[in-house]
């Protein structure tokens, strides 16, 4: 089983920056596929940007342009760094693990589903104020 620990969420202002950080002790992690999604409450889970075994970056629209996604694979984490934030961005952020595309490279509309995702972490809490 494949554990998935995130960090890095808080309470911020409006416009402030934050970076999470998923960690895992997986040794093949260079393999998986990444991916961040966020639930705010009453609302379903949303995907927010994924990073490829490839390296190959998705975002949705919502964050495209504030939220960076990146990986280092000695270390063994995946990180979001989110900029310019705003009130709507707030929910809990969770990390997921995709082992099954590799050594494939599939798309957005694949990247985005949260199904496609085998792993997940417990989630961090980031709360923007306006």
């Amino acid at each position: 089983q494949v554990q998935l620990v995130e960090s890095g969420g808080g309470l911020v202002q409006a416009g402030d920056s934050l970076r999470l950080s998923c960690i895992t002790s997986e040794r093949t992690f260079s393999r998986y596929s990444m991916g961040w999604f966020r639930q705010a409450p009453g609302k379903e889970r949303e995907f927010v940007a994924a990073i490829t075994w490839a390296t190959i970056t998705y975002y949705a629209d919502s964050v495209k342009g504030r939220f960076t996604i990146s990986r280092d694979n000695v270390k063994r984490t995946v990180y979001l760094q989110m900029n310019s934030l705003k009130p709507e961005d707030t929910a809990e952020y969770y990390c997921a693990a995709n082992e099954k595309d590799y050594p494939f490279q599939r798309d957005y509309a694949y990247y985005s589903v949260y199904n496609k995702y085998d792993y997940w972490g417990q989630g961090t809490q980031v709360t923007v104020s306006s």
